[in-house]
């Protein structure tokens, strides 16, 4: 069992460290885990924002009730329905039967759709309706499609605290640091990167309009229900959220190739290398083999200039390089430079169906895409010169 953290006068978190669950969503990879977070508010009625995923914390209850004591149980707001955080509703329930299931229209319908009829618990809320506890008054808003359909915020006007649901998330257990008190945005840059690309990304637009909406707020401590509570370093977490929704990147590059027997490989390292000939600093290079899918979204989405490479594969490109490509066009990014690149043994494709993607995605294509026939060799290396320094012109210009 972990310790319940104060946040504020009356306001606690209950957070559970998950290092067990290899995929989260079965799908992306978590290293280092990730942690599911609910709130508690003990005040003239008590209140319980958001639960855990169920089964990842056994004596959840009994740790609601270290808070609350002998005390009913008043409210339970609900501000996104995705099991990792509504796993809990139904041992609630069961529980304090009479607590009030406070959510909006949207919520109801996925809620009956996992729990039955609720009629008789439900409160339902709209855009700007308040609840007051006591000495602390909540305010909902919603915020649809960040990145569910019922996505809602809960704000607390007396600690101006933001209950952000899966916003302002991040993978990543807090390790004893469940506060930003005791670490720094930096240590969660790169993973919460990689959070926000591979489940909010697609819906950066609304997530705009979720921070329109918001910007009146006097914000002072973000409360998602993944990762550290950040209060030091609200402003910088909210700044890293509006840029990655916006599509802005840093004025870095990132090569990502496919190659079966080691040609196009080759090709990537040299045009690697020619950059950094040429005072390019710091660019990446992946094997789309290799590297996990949710790794190079998250890269793309941090690197302005894209640099793709494939070798043919059945007259098209290589099956990675193609789901990677497709995973791109679904998030529906823009403002990127793309340079394209590749080899082939008899008829070609891996280019070919390369171009396509680049028509489809709007991207800019700073030079035309080369592509060379057999192996890597001097002279076939060499024809990649011109292309390295059409894209390091573009980027130095672009500085």
């Amino acid at each position: 069992m972990q310790t319940n953290i104060s946040i504020a006068e009356g306001i606690y978190m209950i957070g559970v460290n998950d290092r067990r669950t290899a995929l989260f969503e079965n799908i992306w990879p978590i290293p280092h885990g990730v942690s599911y977070n609910s709130y508690v508010i003990c005040d003239e009625k008590c209140a319980l924002l958001d639960t855990i995923e169920f089964g990842s914390e056994g004596a959840y209850v009994d740790r609601i009730k270290g808070i609350i004591g002998d005390r009913n149980l008043d409210y339970l707001i609900v501000n996104h329905m995705e099991p990792d955080h509504s796993g809990e509703i139904e041992t609630i329930l069961r529980r304090y039967p009479s607590v009030k299931l406070v959510a909006n229209k949207q919520t109801r319908k996925i809620m009956e759709g996992y729990f039955g009829d609720v009629s008789t618990n439900f409160m339902e809320v709209g855009d700007g309706d308040k609840l007051e506890l006591g000495k602390h008054t909540l305010h909902f808003y919603l915020t649809p499609w960040v990145h569910w359909p019922e996505t809602m915020m809960t704000y607390e006007a007396t600690e101006k605290i933001l209950f952000s649901a899966d916003a302002f998330g991040t993978f990543g257990v807090t390790d004893g640091a469940a506060t930003d008190a005791l670490t720094d945005v930096e240590v969660y840059e790169e993973e919460m990167r990689r959070y926000y690309s591979n489940i909010v990304g697609k819906y950066g637009m609304m997530v705009q309009k979720a921070l329109a909406k918001l910007s009146g707020l006097d914000v002072k401590t973000l409360c998602p229900l993944h990762g550290p509570v950040w209060s030091r370093q609200a402003g910088e977490v909210i700044g890293l959220y509006d840029k990655w929704s916006r599509g802005e990147a840093d004025n870095s590059a990132v090569i990502i190739y496919a190659s079966m027997y080691n040609n196009t490989a080759h090709m990537a390292n040299h045009i690697a290398d020619c950059l950094a000939e040429q005072g390019i600093k710091g660019v990446k290079v992946y094997d789309v083999s290799k590297t996990h899918l949710s790794y190079l979204i998250s890269e793309i989405w941090r690197c302005r200039y894209v640099i793709l490479g494939s070798c043919a594969y059945n007259g098209d490109m290589f099956p990675l390089m193609e789901l990677l490509c497709n995973s791109m066009l679904h998030y529906g990014l823009k403002n990127r430079d793309l340079a394209l690149f590749g080899s082939y043994s008899f008829n070609g494709g891996g280019v070919r169906a390369l171009k396509k993607f680049a028509e489809a995605s709007g991207w800019n294509m700073i030079c035309d895409p080369v592509e060379v026939a057999g192996r890597a060799t001097p002279e076939n290396l060499s024809k990649f010169n011109p292309m390295a320094e059409a894209i390091a012109e573009k980027i130095k210009n672009d500085k």
